[in-house]
């Protein structure tokens, strides 16, 4: 059985660990709180741009030019893209093992296709390089404080990919932000832009543009997809602030409950030990009458 200095080592290691994961709850606390505001700022916009992109790709499908256009083009998906978000560190539970599972999940519906992938976040490009994938780019600690030109930068080699034919389809998966308890994982085909089912009222609904739709979404096509990668960051930053911020509070609570064990099984020990002193006193004092 261990001695009770041994079991005040542990308690001293034990509890020494539990500061360090207390802190490390407070830092994602702040950090998530940031990261929230800036997710709810973007959705407004990345949705309503998803929204007006459909119009006007419903509009340039009746151009005579929209036959020559890659971005109206319906291809044979044989050549996928896939832009894959994880985080740079650990520390945060089943955070990026669910994310690398739905990537396996894509990988096998799409098993018949050429995939080629876009890494952001260190844990998905360790994952993949082991794995000896077709990896097209590689983005690392650029999730500390996303912005436009991160997402820019990532976007810019697959847009280019799909507009001259080297790609049939773009997606991206990520984590998105629901609640501090919650995250769900997002599988978004961001091209071939996907039409919205539209009901009876929606689809009478005309719109006049000052200029050509078709050029509109020339323009417009490759912003879209750079403010969708920006928006998955942004997702999954918060999504992982809060996933290490639960973590680190349950090895807080795991902590206390072992530095109680351990308190117990160590005050029983004492208690022994002064037993059996007094047992051992009681017994000479005896044995010397």
């Amino acid at each position: 059985m261990p001695s009770l200095i041994d079991f005040r080592r542990r308690i001293r290691s034990v509890k020494n660990t539990q500061q360090i994961t207390k802190a490390m709850k407070m830092v994602s606390a702040a950090k998530l709180r940031r990261a929230q505001e800036r997710v709810i700022a973007a959705r407004p916009y990345a949705k309503l741009m998803r929204e007006m992109l459909a119009n006007l790709v419903a509009a340039a499908a009746s151009d005579d030019r929209a036959a020559d256009s890659p971005w109206l083009v319906k291809r044979e998906v044989k050549r996928v893209d896939l832009i894959f978000i994880s985080s740079d560190t650990g520390l945060a539970g089943a955070f990026n093992s669910n994310l690398l599972k739905a990537a396996q999940r894509f990988h096998e519906e799409h098993a018949g296709a050429e995939m080629t992938l876009t890494l952001v976040g260190r844990k998905g490009r360790d994952f993949y390089r082991k794995r000896q994938a077709k990896i097209l780019s590689e983005h690392i600690n650029v999730l500390n404080r996303p912005g436009y030109q991160d997402a820019a930068e990532i976007a810019k080699e697959v847009i280019r990919r799909y507009k001259d034919g080297e790609t049939d389809a773009v997606y991206l998966i990520n984590n998105d932000f629901k609640s501090v308890m919650t995250a769900l994982l997002s599988v978004t085909q961001l091209l071939p832009l996907e039409l919205p089912k539209q009901d009876a009222a929606q689809a009478q609904t005309d719109y006049i543009y000052e200029q050509s739709p078709l050029d509109m979404l020339e323009r417009l096509m490759p912003r879209f997809v750079e403010v969708a990668v920006l928006r998955g960051m942004l997702e999954t930053v918060a999504a992982y602030q809060a996933a290490r911020m639960t973590a680190m509070d349950t090895a807080s609570s795991n902590a206390k409950d072992v530095i109680d064990s351990l308190t117990l099984h160590m005050n029983r020990v004492r208690q022994a030990a002064i037993t059996k002193e007094i047992i051992e006193v009681v017994s000479g004092a005896a044995a010397a009458e």
